[in-house]
């Protein structure tokens, strides 16, 4: 099967007036909300789940940190491509829905195993793996979802917008994660994050989306899963600029997840101010992702996929300030700008994929990028806490640094990045 061929869709002409606009529509506002809620409560956990796992094990034994992580990253590379096709043969909307409640369920679950005491790290593993189902579920689901909401003429303002809902939930949730952990516990974190999720299945349930796009076999004979699977590698790889930048990010994720998710935690506890400093640098990297998402809403760029993949250099700044560390201020502001070049990075992609792909494959399209460029990010997380006992966090860092700056340099080579143009504006 092939997919039609089709003219780069037009998308409006950037600016603050066009994302407003959105925000007075039935829809638009509830998914906008949906994204802000989920992500504050995530962005929380994600503080509080190392430093959860290191109140068991001890700062000294920081391996099992990169396990609990990995499970929930490793789980999530499992099962996105099956998440991708069910979300395009089914509902997006109800697809959220139900990723939603399972994480209420294991955000739930582990939240009261910390609680009372009886958290281990093979039982924390186990809810994550469950977690990492869900997200597999719901972030092709949620890429999907946003062409049916939104018109196509507005699709670079909307997924501004919905960018700028998650860093500034980001930014307010590592920070509120940070102080909770520090004051609290981090299973009081862990507890909101569920809250969370239950409050954005009951907005995306609201919703009325279009009807989903389909292909001709779908409205016929429908096709088996595992074909649609196969039909979504081959819209995939008829792009050669989305699976470069794919491979791209399988290497540079590995990096940078390791050092957000567990390096970055076991330093801000060995040799910073623990849970609190790192909240304040999360908080700094959600900063300069709602400013990036600001930019993003107003400025045209010709060639997206050059600007974003430049902007990608900026994500080194954040293990290379570590090494030291530097002052907390200085790595704040490293955060901030790592934050504010991989937002640009995430709106441009994004309108990319809504403006070149075919939309009815959309979903599994996007389970190919989410698989590609985390695939290797479970490795990073699991072995991170490794390195930094055998060879020390420095050494551990400046790797991490190099996984970045060295694939961004290469992809750079190909030349349907460096061409890729935006869709038209009229």
């Amino acid at each position: 099967m092939t997919f039609p061929t089709e003219d780069p869709a037009p998308v409006a002409a950037p600016s603050w007036q066009a994302g407003l606009a959105l925000l007075r529509e039935r829809d638009f506002p509830r998914l906008f909300a949906a994204r802000m809620v989920s992500a504050f409560g995530t962005s929380m956990a994600f503080v509080a789940l190392p430093f959860a796992v290191l109140d068991i094990v001890g700062a000294e034994n920081p391996e099992p940190v990169g396990y609990v992580i990995g499970t929930a990253t490793g789980a999530q590379v499992l099962f996105q491509l099956f998440g991708g096709a069910l979300a395009d043969r089914g509902s997006r909307k109800r697809m959220m829905v139900g990723a939603d409640t399972l994480a209420v369920l294991a955000q739930g679950g582990m939240a009261a195993l910390i609680l009372t005491g009886h958290a281990t790290v093979p039982l924390l593993m186990g809810l994550a793996m469950f977690m990492g189902l869900a997200f597999a579920l719901h972030w092709p689901a949620s890429v999907g979802l946003v062409p049916l909401v939104v018109e196509r003429h507005q699709l670079q303002p909307a997924n501004a917008l919905l960018s700028i809902a998650n860093s500034t939930a980001l930014g307010l949730g590592a920070a509120a994660g940070g102080i909770l952990c520090a004051t609290l516990g981090p299973g009081w974190a862990i507890g909101i994050d569920a809250g969370t999720f239950l409050a954005s299945a009951t907005l995306v349930a609201t919703l009325r989306p279009r009807p989903q796009p389909r292909s001709e076999e779908a409205e016929g004979e429908r096709p088996s899963l595992l074909r649609d699977i196969r039909d979504g590698w081959t819209e995939f790889t008829s792009h050669r600029w989305l699976w470069s930048i794919v491979a791209q990010f399988g290497v540079l994720v590995m990096g940078f997840q390791a050092t957000y998710a567990v390096i970055g935690p076991i330093v801000a506890d060995l040799s910073m101010g623990g849970s609190r400093d790192w909240g304040f640098i999360s908080a700094g990297f959600g900063a300069g992702l709602l400013c990036g998402g600001l930019l993003a809403m107003r400025v045209h760029i010709a060639r997206p996929m050059l600007i974003g993949v430049l902007c990608c250099f900026l994500l080194a700044l954040l293990p290379a300030l570590l090494v030291g560390p530097s002052p907390l201020g200085i790595v704040v502001a490293g955060g901030f700008l790592a934050g504010f070049g991989i937002e640009i990075f995430s709106v441009v992609w994004n309108t990319a994929l809504h403006t070149h792909v075919a939309p009815e494959a959309l979903s599994r399209v996007s389970a190919y990028d989410v698989v590609g460029s985390i695939a290797l990010a479970p490795v990073g997380e699991v072995f991170a806490g490794s390195l930094v006992a055998g060879i020390g966090a420095p050494v551990t860092l400046q790797i991490a640094t190099a996984m970045i700056v060295v694939p961004t340099l290469l992809v750079l080579l190909v030349p349907e990045v460096r061409n890729l143009r935006s869709a038209p504006t009229h």
